[in-house]
Parts: C-alpha cells; sequence; structure tokens
C-alpha cells in the first residue's frame, strides 16, 4: 500500500465496469457506453475516438491499432489493424535519393492508415453499438472544443516549428501560429465533420471517396507513393496470439510484425535468471533487467518483422533453448560491452483498456507513432497522417527492410493475462521501444512484488538513451544508480518519463474490477 502522506493515488475498484484511458475525458466516454448498456468493445473504441481529438499528438484516425480481446468464456482474439507501406514504396529509391534511414516525418514516413478499418472489424464482430453513437464525444469535442490538458499541451507546444511547416497541420493544429495553451479551448471541426462521414459512411467513407482522394493527393503532391487502391485494399486481421507463461499467469501478446514478442522473451529471461525473487528497487534487479532487455531488444532489431519477411518463427524465438542461451550471456556483476545497443524508434501512443460487467477485457492501442505523426495533416478533412514507415529499415536484406505493401516492424503493443483460462489481467504500458519493457517490468511488478495494479504502474522507471546510458525516472533513489554505475551502465540524462500505462485487474475472488492509470498521462480509471 502507498504510503498516504506521498503523492500518489489508490487503485479505483468497481464492479460493473471499469475503463482506465490517457485522458479523463476519453475514460468518462468509456464508461457513459458502459453504462448505457454497451460492451467492453463498444466502450474502447468510443475511448480510442474521443482520445484522436482530445490527445491528437498521441494518437488519431490517420494510424494504426492492435487489440486483444478475451471474452466471457475465455476465448481470446487478436487483431492487427496495422497498414502497409504502399505498393509504390521501394527501399532501392530511398537509398538512390540519398536516404541512409527511413524518413521520420513527412510523405515518406507516410504508411496506410488502419485503425478505422480495425475498428470497424471489431465493432462488426463483436460490438452493439454503432459508429454514430461510438463517435458522438469525439464529434461533439471537435466541434464544440475541449480543455487542453496538461501533458497534452506541454507536449504540443514542442512541435510548433514542424506543424508551422505543413499547411494541414499549420491549420488544424496551430492557434495563430501557436500550439493551443494548456486550459484553452481547441475545436477540430473538420476532423470532427471526417468523423460524422465516417460514423455515417463506415470504414469505406474513409478509405474510398473524397476523404481517400484528399489524402492521396496531399500525400503525392509532396512526392510520396500512396494511391487510393493502396487505401481501399487496407486490411485488419484476425491472428492467433502468441503467449509465455509468468507468475502463474500466460501473458498474451500480438504476433509479430508487432515487438510484443520482445516482452514474451524479455518475461522468460526475467524467469530464468530469478529476477522476480530480488529486492524489488535492489541494484541486481535493475541491473539484470537493463541486461535481458538489451538481449531481448538485440533479438527484436536483427529478427523481427513482417511475418512473411521474418526469417525465424516465434517458437523459435521463445524456445528454452534460445532463452538459455540469451540468459548465458549475462553477467551478474558486470555490463557485457558486446551486446549490441538496440534500436529507439520515438512513439506517442494511446493505450486503453476496459472491462465489462460480464467480464469482456479489451486490451487496446492505437497511435499515429511520432507526435503527431508524419507532421502531413490533410487540409480539408483535418487527418493527421502517421508516419509509421519511419519503423522500417533501408539495410539491404534486412527482413524489416522496406518493401511494396509490407507491414514495417511495429511498436506498439496491447498485452493480456490470463489465468485459469480466464482473462486475469488486462494492461499495456506505451512509449515507443520502451514498451516490451514497461510490459515486463510493470507486470513483474504486479505478480512478483506484490504491488497493486496502481503501485506497479507508479514504480519508477529505468531505460536507454539513444547513446547506452541509462535514463532514470527521479524515482529511483542515488543509491540504486550509484551501484549501477559500479557495475558499467553509464547514467545519462532523463528528459522525459517513460511511456504511460493502464492497467484492469479483474478479481474474480471478490468480484470486483481494480483499474489504475499511469501519472505520466493526463489519464485516470473509474468505474461503476
Amino acid at each position: 500500500m502507498r504510503q498516504p502522506d506521498l503523492p500518489g493515488r489508490s487503485p479505483v475498484i468497481a464492479e460493473n465496469g471499469m475503463a482506465a484511458t490517457s485522458h479523463p475525458l476519453a475514460t468518462q466516454t468509456a464508461v457513459q457506453v458502459l453504462r448505457e448498456g454497451g460492451n467492453a468493445v463498444d466502450a474502447a473504441i468510443a475511448a480510442s475516438a474521443t482520445l484522436c481529438v482530445v490527445e491528437p499528438h498521441m494518437t488519431g484516425i490517420g494510424g494504426d491499432c492492435f487489440v486483444i480481446l478475451a471474452e466471457p468464456d475465455g476465448s481470446v482474439f487478436g487483431l492487427n489493424g496495422s497498414g502497409r507501406a504502399p505498393a509504390g514504396a521501394d527501399a532501392a529509391w530511398y537509398r538512390e535519393n540519398g536516404h541512409a534511414r527511413m524518413p521520420q516525418t513527412g510523405v515518406h514516413s507516410v504508411t496506410v492508415p488502419g485503425a478505422i478499418k480495425a475498428w470497424e472489424v471489431l465493432a462488426d464482430r463483436f460490438g452493439t453499438l454503432g459508429f454514430d453513437r461510438l463517435f458522438a464525444d469525439a464529434i461533439r469535442y471537435g466541434e464544440e472544443g475541449y480543455a487542453v490538458h496538461e501533458r497534452v499541451g506541454t507536449m504540443w507546444s514542442r512541435y510548433v516549428g514542424e506543424l508551422a511547416a505543413d499547411e494541414g497541420a499549420r491549420r488544424h493544429c496551430l492557434v495563430d501560429g501557436h500550439a493551443p495553451r494548456i486550459g484553452q479551448r481547441h475545436r477540430w471541426p473538420a476532423l470532427a465533420a471526417t468523423m460524422r462521414h465516417i460514423a455515417k459512411k463506415g470504414a469505406k467513407g474513409f478509405y474510398e471517396g473524397e476523404i481517400a482522394a484528399e489524402i492521396v493527393a496531399t500525400i503525392r503532391a509532396k512526392g510520396g507513393f500512396m494511391s487510393e487502391v493502396d487505401l481501399a485494399e487496407v486490411e485488419a486481421d484476425w491472428v492467433d496470439l502468441i503467449a509465455a507463461p509468468y507468475g502463474g499467469h500466460d501473458v498474451l501478446e500480438i504476433p509479430p510484425n508487432g515487438q510484443g514478442i520482445t516482452a514474451l522473451i524479455l518475461l522468460k529471461l526475467f524467469e530464468k535468471l530469478g529476477t522476480g525473487a530480488l529486492a524489488p528497487d535492489s541494484v541486481e534487479r535493475w541491473h539484470l533487467e537493463i541486461e535481458a532487455g538489451r538481449l531481448a531488444y538485440s533479438v527484436r532489431d536483427h529478427l523481427v518483422a513482417d511475418p512473411v519477411a521474418m526469417t525465424v518463427t516465434t517458437d523459435e524465438l521463445l524456445s528454452d533453448r534460445h532463452i538459455e542461451a540469451l540468459a548465458a550471456r549475462v553477467d551478474r556483476k558486470r555490463r557485457v560491452e558486446t551486446i549490441e545497443l538496440p534500436a529507439m524508434p520515438d512513439s506517442d501512443t494511446v493505450y486503453l483498456t476496459v472491462v465489462d460487467r460480464d467480464g469482456r477485457a479489451v486490451s487496446f492501442i492505437n497511435s499515429t507513432y511520432s507526435a503527431f505523426g508524419s507532421k502531413v495533416v490533410t487540409p480539408n478533412s483535418g487527418v493527421v497522417l502517421q508516419n509509421r514507415g519511419g519503423c522500417f529499415t533501408l539495410k539491404e536484406g534486412h527482413p524489416n527492410e522496406l518493401g511494396p505493401r509490407k507491414r514495417p516492424m511495429h511498436t506498439i503493443i496491447p498485452a493480456m493475462a490470463m489465468q485459469e483460462g480466464l482473462a486475469s489481467v488486462s494492461f499495456g504500458v506505451m512509449g515507443g521501444a520502451y514498451q516490451p519493457m514497461g510490459h515486463a517490468h510493470v507486470f513483474s511488478n504486479l505478480v512478483d512484488h506484490g504491488m497493486n495494479p496502481q503501485e506497479a504502474i507508479d514504480h519508477p522507471r529505468l531505460f536507454w538513451n539513444e547513446d547506452g546510458t541509462l535514463a532514470a525516472e527521479s524515482g529511483l533513489p542515488p543509491a540504486i544508480l550509484q551501484g549501477l554505475e559500479e557495475l558499467g551502465h553509464g547514467i545519462g540524462a532523463c528528459d522525459m518519463p517513460h511511456g504511460g500505462g493502464q492497467m484492469i485487474l479483474i478479481d474474480r475472488a471478490n468480484g470486483f474490477l481494480v483499474g489504475a492509470s499511469d501519472p505520466r498521462k493526463d489519464g485516470c480509471a473509474a468505474g461503476w
């Protein structure tokens, strides 16, 4: 339990339904949908739609989406709503035109947005309400305005220069050339009108017709490759989930092209190395988690990609033989210098989770990748186009090399834990490259160290800077950092907190839901 005279908050406990999102308005949207009789799928889509308006630097309808759904009977489903590179995209063109790495902004970083298709596929199979109801709050906030919250406004102000360079971004994302102030009312009527059109026409209203034509025209006017055929052929695919046992649970992740397999490799390394038996704030725990992370991320960087291009299977990567070989490289007394520095893709993402009164659990993540994605926004429809193509590599022959209609290695990952065949914990941690480490660290906090969901999320975090030094959040005691330095780890600056997360624990013994939301964002958990 937390010490009540220190900053912090208790987990939220409710019975009939629970939502945890990164913004209070989205949490309110989800809970209201549940109270009206919608299920967790309805509530999750509605919350995500609201977030596309009120947290626009983190997510949008021009981005991608992944979902894990656990039904009340224990059946589980994974949905991959990540878009593909345009059919006309070719790594050779980028190399021939002087690109040593994939552009991280602009039209050459844009991939087909998969989120709206994923929302429709999910709603058609498991939802009970139409887009007209699910988009209602988002449309209202776009038309009437909403107050810019503190973390949103702080981040928004960092990107004024890049947003000002694009006509659509300047029109829709800035106010008189500036980011909206914290507490200021902000409207996005063009986006509201686009969402109203999608609510009436369905996903086809986005991927075909005038909105699709404008997306393509905007991209091609700046030299990009996307066509209307690329948009019309978008798919969201049901996939078989991958899993690893940990702490009496089976932890589920979406398979590649997502990096969820990295989280499972980490958990298996934690188990092999015995990190869960160590004191939660010991130097040894942090050292072993960091070393395990460097190994797991190295596997990701070399081998994880669109599954059609991978040279190894997920079973091979999660095999005991592979985990033992990785664990053997860890030195408990020293940082191993020969482990390659992981790539550090940036990301701005929303993760949310909803559980309804029937026990249906939804783990849901939606993103345009970097803040405001590609920094390209359609002038009339107000769609922020994602820069997910920035996750490809231009290294010739690499499994994740850019290719026509190929999905990139993807950072955004939802998670779900199962116990005795039923959902036990629905959770996720945002933050680009940090996400697999976040999943493993937070879940270990919960099951190994007896923390409640809010404590598990609040706990300090440690990750890498691009130069390989460790970026320690301010909650880590100086003695821990000194101990890590003595083991050979460099300590650098930590300019921003690592990610953000949400969690709902399903307490079947007492019949309640226990929710938590990360203080690193503006959000909250709420139930009824």
